[in-house]
């Protein structure tokens, strides 16, 4: 957003300096990017006094001048028709560019050397007059840069705006911003329009089809125009923010825009059909030939503006040229409307065509601004164009939009921002930005934001209003106030902290993916189509197909980054993440449920290859490993693993999928990726995953640990080897062993199993190790295998084992 000085200053009275303006504005939020002056070229136009004319020998219109130019004479050759000898005048010197692009260097004209131009006011941007050269005081001395000798300075500001900031899209916009931090009011222009004795509803109409996407839609008529080119003061306004003049018709919708914010656009009116108007969303495939020449292809998302037959102009976009003003147009309809942002982002997005009034439809314009910017248009185009306006608003507003009211406390504000203000120090700031207010108690406001604060709309917008217009440097810096530790309230948070440390510990990298993924996940999963994880919340907004619905699991989100890291040849990964799970509740109006999970991926090998052992790579059982050492080590005591039905296994394989067990409740699975499941991610090595709910994880973990003390005496092992079936769960006989009430067991675990000879084929060798202990005594031998025998006699009735021959 450009923003030039001299403009600034008929709306806001500003006595500061240009750079004390610039860090002004950018500490209210408003970042200035550059200042620089627009008469600045002028450094290289010089007062010159014509010191000797003569005749061009090969040119009756031309004269040969000798001009001072200072440090020295120079021969110019010029036309003008009032250069005299001893006349001051602007001289150009070689190497500047002028306003209208001309270049100005060294050159021969008709045979004979020119090292300059005398220039007329219009080749140098300063007035209309093309008569001749332009004549200066003689108070002025020769070789002195034009800027300086006339006093020309007019800084413009190079504003970067936020997204939300639509407000200060206009030299008003930002008037009003400089009004705040100096304490002072905004100069709106005065708008007075001609009657006339016919009406407007005689000559046209209006009807929105669509008032969802074109809520508001306002025309007014101008007749017996003349097209033409603008007075050299719109155009100077429009060239000193970068704008190219066109003719006085377009050229007001333009100043108008800038100076309020509002777009604007100029149909001729004889070429609409049936003279009216109608809003309606564009037909499937339809197609429009916009002002810039280009056939554009539209979609039924687009907003479009029709006469009685066709469309004229692509709502908020771009009009039609169709319906351009001519210079043999005689009567203009002028368009003010609101149209719906996201409908005009998208239009915008879908045709690749941004213009200066889709950026400003994109971002909000003022909804209650529509008729003000119309009249405002209006009377400029009856002023400079000798236009007769025909009396009358055509104001269709279908759809008005409610009026924002918010409270805000006080105390509330002052504990957000750390400050001390009181209810009138907030009212006075809230006042200043144009903000109504009104008192409900000693410690609430009621505010009513105006309708051009699009960004405005709850307590922590007032919030962020009065830290910027307090000055943030304002604002002390303060310690935070931290309540006590509450141990129930941050159980949650040290537990992630704590599963974090422990992943890490064990040489897993934490990722954090988006929680949007590509709708077809749940497909490559091969997800069953009765699973809760296909009950999907959809992105409305959505950025791209691949961020189409919110994650029903962390995999896909693990799958993606292993893709990423293998086609940049790492591919030995321990992936894990900790992450919100969303399922759609199937009804609109409800929240989805969201369950925080924990997930984990491993892929390649287990151990580098070294002198004294070869290269290994991980398998089922280490990433089993993971997890038991996992729950052991947050105190989760009465964790199992049992072997998954086939019929549940979806993205892992059936015979190496396990399913997780809280004291008979599942956790979740871990398991073997699926070979399809690897081929519909693009995978060409085996991996393994496992994925918790972290929310019934929480629920076991225990709040305090107990400890006993370390034992005084000596432990003892037996080892114990079974011929069992083969579909004979080792976590059964574990289980087994845990009923048999044998208190001096202190640990059992699996340590080998064996198929083949001369285990017979139907069959299976488990050997396990029980460690025995007692504190209150050493254990001696034969206690010891009495106990171990017991076990033994009991699980070779209770599973028809036998012993190994």
């Amino acid at each position: 957003m450009k923003v030039s000085l001299s403009w600034l200053t008929q709306y806001v009275d500003v006595d500061m300096p240009p750079e004390d303006l610039a860090d002004a504005l950018t500490m209210a939020g408003l970042e200035v990017e550059s200042v620089s002056d627009r008469y600045e070229y002028l450094d290289r136009v010089v007062v010159g006094r014509i010191a000797k004319i003569a005749s061009h020998p090969q040119a009756d219109n031309l004269k040969i001048c000798q001009v001072d130019v200072g440090y020295r004479v120079i021969p110019v050759v010029c036309g003008a028709p009032n250069v005299k000898k001893d006349m001051l005048a602007p001289c150009a010197l070689p190497g500047i560019c002028l306003p209208d692009g001309n270049i100005i260097k060294k050159d021969l004209i008709r045979g004979v050397t020119s090292e300059g131009m005398l220039c007329s006011e219009a080749e140098l941007g300063l007035g209309a007059s093309r008569a001749g050269i332009m004549e200066l005081a003689s108070k002025f001395s020769p070789g002195d840069p034009l800027n300086q000798a006339l006093g020309l300075s007019d800084p413009v500001f190079e504003i970067d705006l936020t997204p939300n900031r639509a407000d200060c899209l206009s030299i008003i916009g930002i008037g009003r911003e400089v009004a705040a931090f100096k304490n002072t009011k905004v100069k709106y222009p005065e708008i007075s329009l001609p009657e006339s004795c016919d009406d407007i509803s005689n000559y046209t109409s209006v009807k929105i089809l669509d008032p969802d996407f074109c809520p508001r839609y306002a025309a007014m008529l101008v007749v017996d125009v003349k097209v033409g080119p603008s007075p050299f003061w719109l155009q100077d306004r429009l060239i000193s923010i970068g704008l190219k003049p066109i003719n006085n018709v377009v050229d007001a919708t333009n100043f108008v825009m800038m100076e309020t914010g509002q777009p604007l656009h100029a149909f001729d009116f004889d070429r609409l059909a049936e003279n009216r108007i109608v809003v309606r969303v564009a037909q499937q495939d339809e197609t429009f030939t916009t002002l810039d020449q280009k056939e554009r292809r539209l979609d039924p998302e687009m907003l479009m503006i029709c006469d009685g037959e066709k469309p004229v102009a692509i709502g908020g976009v771009m009009g039609g040229l169709n319906s351009e003003v001519e210079n043999t147009t005689t009567r203009v309809l002028l368009e003010s409307a609101y149209f719906d942002p996201v409908c005009i982002r998208k239009t915008a997005k879908k045709l690749v065509l941004s213009t200066d009034a889709s950026h400003r439809f994109e971002r909000g314009v003022d909804p209650r601004g529509t008729t003000a910017a119309l009249h405002r248009v209006a009377q400029l185009i009856v002023e400079i164009s000798s236009g007769k306006l025909i009396s009358g608003t055509i104001d269709e507003h279908p759809k008005p939009l409610p009026d924002k009211i918010i409270d805000c406390s006080v105390n509330a504000l002052n504990s957000h921002l750390g400050t001390r203000l009181d209810q009138n120090e907030i009212e006075s700031f809230l006042r200043s930005i144009e903000f109504d207010v009104e008192k409900i108690d000693n410690d609430k406001l009621r505010v009513f934001p105006p309708s051009c604060r699009v960004d405005i709309s709850r307590f922590e917008d007032l919030t962020e209003e009065i830290a910027r217009l307090l000055g943030y440097d304002n604002i002390k810096t303060t310690f935070p106030l931290i309540p006590a530790d509450d141990r129930k309230a941050s159980r949650r948070v040290d537990s992630r902290a704590r599963i974090k440390h422990l992943m890490t510990g064990m040489g897993f990298t934490e990722v954090i993916n988006y929680s949007f993924i590509n709708k077809l996940s749940c497909d490559r999963l091969q997800i069953r189509p009765d699973d809760p994880k296909r009950n999907q919340v959809e992105i409305l907004n959505r950025l791209s197909e691949d961020q189409s619905v919110m994650r029903t699991s962390l995999v896909p989100g693990l799958l993606e980054t292993m893709h990423r890291n293998l086609a940049m040849q790492n591919k030995n990964l321990k992936l894990f993440e900790m992450g919100n799970v969303f399922f759609s509740t199937g009804e609109i109006e409800s929240q989805p449920i969201e369950v925080e999970m924990l997930a984990g991926l491993w892929t390649g090998i287990r151990n580098d290859a070294l002198w004294f052992s070869e290269e290994i790579n991980c398998d089922f059982y280490d990433l089993k490993g993971v997890v038991e050492e996992l729950l052991k080590s947050l105190g989760v005591v009465n964790g199992a693993f049992t072997l998954m039905p086939p019929e549940f296994c979806c993205y892992t394989k059936t015979g190496y999928t396990a399913q997780v067990f809280i004291t008979d409740e599942p956790l979740g699975l871990l398991g073997e990726l699926h070979p399809n499941v690897l081929g519909n991610y693009d995978l060409k090595q085996t991996a393994y995953i496992f994925e918790l709910n972290f929310d019934l994880l929480l629920k076991q973990i225990p709040t305090m640990k107990s400890a006993r003390p370390i034992p005084k005496f000596p432990a003892t092992a037996r080892d114990i080897t079974l011929i069992v079936d083969k579909n004979v769960e080792a976590l059964k006989i574990l289980k087994c062993v845990e009923t048999l009430d044998q208190d001096l067991v202190e640990s059992l675990y699996l340590f080998d199993v064996f198929e083949g000879d001369p285990t017979p084929s139907d069959k299976k060798s488990i050997s396990f190790r029980i460690t025995y202990r007692s504190f209150q005594e050493t254990l001696d031998d034969d206690k010891v295998n009495r106990i171990h025998k017991n076990i033994a006699d009991s699980l070779l009735k209770e599973f028809d084992a036998a012993l190994p021959a």
